[in-house]
């Protein structure tokens, strides 16, 4: 294995930056080899890893989206889930209920 003697710097704003910083430390990675693999990624794909986009801001519907999508968008909800994070249904409801009376009163 070749030896890490290159360094980069790059300016990002903090909040970005703990966020990364973050869920890279919940994988057991730390910051230095997450910009490797992201690297090495490009390298691989001769290109970015990712497609870059911008979001909906709607969400898509189930025959919108590609199996890959959904799959994509299943797995993420799984983790949440796994990890504690997000609400408890009836607490969604109730927003969403909350949401749907203030938009129809608009």
């Amino acid at each position: 294995m070749a030896i890490k003697s290159s360094n980069v710097i790059a300016r990002v704003e903090p909040e970005i930056k703990e966020q990364a910083e973050h869920i890279l430390a919940k994988l057991g990675i730390s910051a230095s080899n997450g910009i490797n693999m992201f690297y090495r990624q490009i390298i691989l794909w001769n290109g970015l890893p990712f497609r870059p986009s911008i979001p909906s801001t709607s969400p898509k519907s189930l025959t919108d989206m590609s199996k890959d999508e959904f799959d994509l968008k299943l797995t993420r909800a799984f983790m949440q889930a796994k990890a504690g994070e997000g609400i408890a249904a009836d607490e969604f409801f109730e927003s969403l209920k909350s949401e749907v009376i203030k938009s129809h009163a608009e």
